[in-house]
């Protein structure tokens, strides 16, 4: 049994890829707590890491290296100083110690030691194992990064088929179709229904904390972004486009911090051409914030983690001025449980997916979101995100370096554009009138990412990947 909460499809982290830089860290940390409860932490002489697959293939340009020196040496990717991370890094990285789990040196050089493997293990396309020597024995750990920061240690059956995954939640729900049979029989919009469920595990209170802090990250990701400029590390020598694009577009209402900038862009103009850049200026802002190791909330990933803060933050500075922390509470939870639907029948990995399955997903969720506090009823909100995947399908994953940069940081201004298209179409749809429901069109992603050729799956073998080199750059 399974029970995917909206905590679980919005995490915080550190860029720039969910499944390759926070599953990773998340996997070495998962390792550690292993070995502690075996009682074999203390006895390690040596350690070695090995991945496969796509964190092989992208590895080095998605920082899996960096994640997994981290992971081991006792960091937490929600509370470590950004700017420290290299700090650490390099510190290893010379010396060749390592402060494993944050209490005990060991020898470790991340050249020798951390092992890129190009074939890919059967259950996932991004497998990764962790091996201690003790007294000259060796035990080995295999874990999957299976997109959106999760990670499994062993091959689950709904991992790989479509089976429903069903929980402990008063209202379990995996189809869309479920959801909606709460929904009538409840007589509340989806968001009460998401609050319902999460209620019976934690308090309401703790709750309304918690989304408040994924908030008040996603917000602060914006502002870092629209106030940072220079070009992205990595060798593409991409210029960060939200400090310029801000800069053209900012009003004159002064400001001092995030919440005094929400005010003032407030007072901007709201012409169409405007909008479209705010919401591509927010879009762009996360995700270099992303590409460039900082702190975002994965949403579902974090290659796609500009696409709902960019839809919220339309909302509020465009659509609803009076708009509170009520509203935000509501668009989260809402675009957490679709998130949910997509991981449960297809999947959020682009490893396995494509570029469909985050920025399609992302988009979906978005676009479902908004059409909720745009007045739509829970019909209209599954209409709104099925047309954003359908409009997403078969798009492939293909960043030139394995960096997510191009065409990744763009591609989520183009996906929170087509959600608010998205939910203004399902606003004047009967959903009577609608041919394909959201069950189906997250039947036909999983389908289409099965047919993917697998170059096209973040392996940057194929696509812009290789139509243009880090050398044309």
């Amino acid at each position: 049994m399974e029970c995917i909460s909206v905590f679980d499809m919005l995490k915080i982290g550190i860029g720039p890829s969910s499944s390759h830089t926070l599953g990773p860290w998340r996997a070495a940390e998962r390792w550690i707590e292993e070995l502690k409860t075996a009682q074999k932490f203390k006895s390690i002489e040596k350690i070695t890491v090995n991945l496969y697959g796509s964190l092989s293939l992208t590895g080095k340009g998605h920082a899996t290296d960096y994640a997994v020196i981290l992971g081991l040496s006792g960091k937490d990717p929600e509370t470590i100083p950004v700017q420290d991370i290299e700090c650490v890094v390099k510190t290893v990285k010379a010396t060749h110690i390592l402060n494993f789990g944050g209490e005990i040196a060991l020898a470790f050089n991340p050249k020798t030691d951390i092992i890129f493997n190009k074939e890919f293990l059967p259950f996932h396309a991004n497998g990764i194992s962790f091996t201690a020597v003790i007294k000259d024995k060796k035990h080995t750990s295999k874990f999957y990064s299976i997109g959106g920061g999760f990670v499994v240690k062993e091959e689950r059956k709904n991992s790989k088929k479509n089976f429903e995954i069903k929980c402990s939640f008063p209202y379990p729900i995996d189809k869309g179709i479920e959801l909606l049979k709460f929904c009538n029989q409840l007589n509340k919009p989806i968001s009460q229904v998401v609050l319902e469920n999460e209620k019976s595990i934690r308090s309401e209170q703790d709750i309304n904390l918690e989304l408040k802090r994924i908030w008040d990250t996603m917000l602060e990701c914006m502002y870092i972004g629209c106030h940072t400029e220079g070009n992205l590390p990595g060798g593409l020598n991409v210029r960060r486009r939200a400090y310029d694009m801000h800069q053209n577009i900012k009003g004159a209402t002064p400001y001092n911090n995030a919440i005094e900038w929400i005010y003032s862009i407030r007072d901007t103009k709201v012409k169409f051409r405007q909008i479209l850049k705010w919401v591509s200026c927010f879009a762009l802002a996360v995700n270099e914030v992303n590409a460039s190791l900082g702190r975002v909330v994965t949403a579902p990933t974090n290659g796609s983690a500009g696409v709902i803060p960019a839809v919220l933050m339309y909302y509020l500075v465009i659509e609803n001025h009076d708009a509170n922390f009520d509203d935000i509470k509501k668009f989260l939870l809402v675009a957490g449980e679709i998130g949910s639907i997509f991981k449960k029948g297809a999947t959020i990995s682009a490893a396995m997916g494509g570029c469909q399955a985050e920025i399609g997903v992302s988009s979906a969720m978005a676009a479902g979101a908004l059409t909720e506090l745009l007045g739509g009823t829970p019909e209209q909100v599954l209409v709104a995100s099925e047309i954003a995947m359908e409009h997403h399908l078969g798009l492939t994953c293909d960043p030139i370096g394995g960096l997510v940069q191009i065409p990744c940081i763009e591609r989520n201004a183009m996906g929170a554009i087509k959600a608010i298209n998205a939910a203004e179409l399902a606003l004047d749809t009967n959903p009577k009138n609608v041919k394909v429901p959201l069950d189906k069109v997250v039947n036909t992603m999983w389908e289409t990412a099965k047919d993917m050729n697998t170059k096209y799956k973040e392996t940057s073998k194929g696509g812009l990947a290789v139509g243009v080199h880090l050398s044309d750059c």
